[in-house]
């Protein structure tokens, strides 16, 4: 009964206040953040052809093995923005690093080494099972089951901050300047491959490095991913849930022209009870939906360059057991085939 009432009440505040809840096509581009204005005229980057994808190291991913995490960790702060547990760490040579804990520490760090091995940009991300942080407060606000009190913090993704590059702005997906193409159509694909469902703009920014005049467009948290197609209940099979994504649907429905995806789909029916996240989410659907099917067999063909070896070293970066690896990496395979038979 409890279901029925959220479900009849979701719907009749949709009727009162008429919330639509499909997209349309995406919007012509307007005037975006202030920072952005103001390199206007600067080139603007989504993507980048992976000429050398057959020999890009997939176990150590973008940062490579020379910006590994290898040394001794100063607590800085601890990060409260976002719903995982964060905090900001310094190694020994002054660089920082945003340790990620939680369920999405593992896939993120896989999502960022196939991203970036077919052309998009990635944040640095590596995977440490353990690391010991100097100084960390005997009390943090977030992720207390992940610190020992000495300090020592389990199962961690670390980003590695880069040094002359700055986040400017943001930019989303229904207003950019790369609307229609092939590369944004590409990264959608991308986006159904690994199952991230978590595709809000504020998780796009926008970055540029202080010796080039290029915007560089990336998604920033890529978390959300090898689990279910869209935020679901329990909450836990929602990220790097290994059944929830061998089950889950890729391709939805295909026509002469067109490919929709599967993800993101609709929330659970549980979350109805949230109506502005609930509504929100609903409304990333298109996302996923209305692609070429020659932009979607295009990425295919890109994906389909990249070794067994290459996707097992991806899964392995992040610690997932032998078992685990094989499993995900042959959903992984299945659907590249599914891309190149378009």
């Amino acid at each position: 009964m409890l279901l029925k009432a959220r479900v009849y009440t979701v719907i009749a505040v949709l009727l009162i206040v008429g919330v639509p809840l499909a997209g349309g096509k995406p919007k012509t581009r307007k005037s975006g953040d202030a920072n952005v204005e103001s390199t206007r005229n600067a080139p603007a980057v989504l993507w980048r052809e992976p000429s050398d994808i057959a020999s890009r190291n997939l176990f150590y991913g973008p940062g490579g093995q020379e910006h590994q995490p290898h040394s001794t960790f100063t607590f800085v702060k601890e990060d409260l923005k976002g719903t995982n547990p964060k905090v900001v760490v310094k190694d020994e040579d002054g660089v920082k690093w945003t340790v990620k804990l939680g369920d999405e520490a593992r896939p993120e760090t896989v999502a960022s080494r196939l991203v970036w091995a077919v052309g998009y940009f990635a944040n640095e991300d590596y995977f440490l099972q353990e690391l010991t942080v100097q100084g960390m407060p005997a009390r943090v606000k977030r992720g207390k089951k992940w610190i020992s009190p000495d300090g020592l913090i389990y199962d961690a993704r670390l980003k590695r901050h880069l040094a002359g590059e700055e986040k400017i702005g943001q930019w989303k997906w229904r207003d950019n300047p790369f609307v229609d193409t092939r590369e944004l159509n590409g990264l959608r694909v991308m986006m159904a491959l690994i199952n991230n469902w978590d595709l809000k703009d504020a998780n796009n920014e926008i970055h540029k490095e202080e010796d080039s005049p290029e915007l560089i467009y990336m998604i920033s948290d890529l978390g959300a991913s090898f689990g279910s197609t869209g935020h679901a209940f329990p909450h836990s099979h929602s990220k790097g849930y290994l059944p929830s994504y061998v089950r889950s649907k890729f391709i939805a429905r295909m026509t002469p022209q067109y490919v929709d995806f599967a993800v993101p789909s609709r929330p659970s029916i549980m979350y109805a009870g949230r109506l502005r996240s609930y509504l929100q989410r609903r409304r990333l659907s298109w996302i996923g939906k209305h692609i070429p099917r020659t932009d979607a067999k295009w990425m295919g063909l890109i994906l389909a360059r990249l070794s067994p070896e290459q996707i097992h070293d991806a899964f392995r970066a992040a610690g997932y057991s032998q078992d685990q690896i094989e499993a995900f990496s042959r959903v992984i395979e299945n659907r590249i085939a599914a891309l190149t038979d378009l």
